[in-house]
């Protein structure tokens, strides 16, 4: 079990981690979500006792990273796919951590045969593609069989194939009573792995439950209800049930209901006294992502604007000249220039306003050979 408690981490002036308390439990596999620049990295730096916190301790099994003995045995970890020596091969490269460690060299075939790199093993590492880099460090982090494991945006440039293999890896590991703690952006996919979710933002705790209620907590989750669009009475009976049993009653855009605060069973019951025939009665809960944003959506430090593409877009000729309609005219500012065709910000010149474009040479006027001659004037 991975536990921290009050962790805090400073860079001078700037607190990378406040405060940061949470428990991390084998048998599942965790979620560690936040937005860029939240301290996720940071604080798994500090499990690993690659940085030191400033106040607060985390340890792994009860004790500090680098208090355990023989550490690779017990924990693996991803964090960056390219910290590999470029020269060497795949095996190699495996082979030196396994003899730093203790470790069998018959397990570092073992496992580049789980990640699927066993017949690339001998070429070196700098002209693997990103997604075979991921698989390595994969296989360096289980090289030692740990009980607990870290991985940090695992399927980084992983090919569908290679996406689902992570997934279904993950899952194994936790199954099999392993403390399993994974970093990612890919929300899709964090659904998915996930059973239990730690968000945090701009270093401090925001989240530390199960996905499911993660998701029930910041969503609001609604029915769809859809009767007869031939028979109007029905849906305004219906919806003065629903409000008179306490329900929430919106129309949507396509003619259905969207109805909270009741479920299901309930809604189903009131129409039928009612007397009113169902078309549709749908259960909507809304994605990991949605109640990730609704959770983070005051956490975030970049956000994106629109690009004005200002001072891109050229002048129509003659812009700013004598004889430009509105040129040194009173009540006429100059006009702007007129808006690039929406093909990127380059719009190529009309045909023969080209100033680039070199005039052909006139072809030379063909001379008739001899031989032409010749017939032309026997048979005159």
């Amino acid at each position: 079990m991975i536990e921290a408690v009050g962790l805090t981490k400073r860079y001078g002036a700037k607190t990378a981690v406040h405060n940061l308390s949470f428990q991390v439990r084998p048998g599942a596999v965790t979620g560690f979500l936040g937005p860029n620049g939240s301290g996720k990295s940071t604080t798994m730096r500090m499990m690993l006792g690659l940085d030191r916190p400033t106040s607060g301790h985390v340890t792994i099994g009860g004790h500090a990273f680098r208090s355990l003995p023989n550490a690779p045995r017990q924990v693996g970890a991803l964090l960056d796919a390219k910290a590999v020596h470029g020269g060497r091969s795949a095996r190699n490269h495996l082979l030196c951590l396994a003899q730093l460690a203790g470790i069998p060299a018959a397990r570092v075939d073992e496992v580049l045969g789980v990640v699927g790199l066993q017949d690339v093993a001998k070429k070196r590492s700098n002209g693997f593609s990103l997604g075979m880099g991921q698989r390595l460090g994969i296989a360096a982090a289980l090289l030692g069989d740990p009980q607990v494991l870290l991985f940090d945006e695992p399927v980084n440039g992983l090919d569908p194939e290679g996406i689902l293999w992570v997934r279904n890896l993950m899952k194994q590991l936790a199954s099999e009573g392993r403390t399993v703690f994974v970093s990612s952006h890919l929300m899709s996919e964090m659904a998915l792995t996930a059973d239990h979710l730690i968000v945090i933002g701009r270093g401090q705790l925001l989240s530390d439950m199960s996905i499911k209620d993660f998701i029930s907590a910041n969503s609001a989750d609604f029915a769809r209800v859809r009767t007869p669009a031939d028979r109007p009475e029905e849906r305004e009976k219906l919806t003065a049930s629903l409000t008179k049993a306490g329900g929430g009653v919106m129309p949507e855009p396509d003619g259905a209901l969207r109805v909270t605060g009741l479920p299901l069973s309930r809604i189903s019951d009131l129409a039928h006294a009612s007397d009113v025939r169902l078309w549709e009665l749908s259960p909507h809960q809304a994605s990991l992502e949605e109640a990730y944003m609704r959770m983070t959506q005051g956490a975030v430090d970049y956000r994106s604007t629109t690009d004005a593409k200002e001072g891109l877009q050229l002048p129509p000729p003659g812009y700013g000249q004598p004889g430009f309609e509105g040129y040194g005219q009173p009540g006429h500012a100059p006009q702007p220039p007129p808006e690039v065709p929406q093909q990127g910000w380059y719009a190529p010149p009309p045909p023969g306003q080209n100033p680039y474009a070199v005039t052909p040479a006139p072809a030379p006027t063909a001379t008739p050979d001899r031989t032409e001659r010749k017939t032309s004037e026997d048979s005159r």
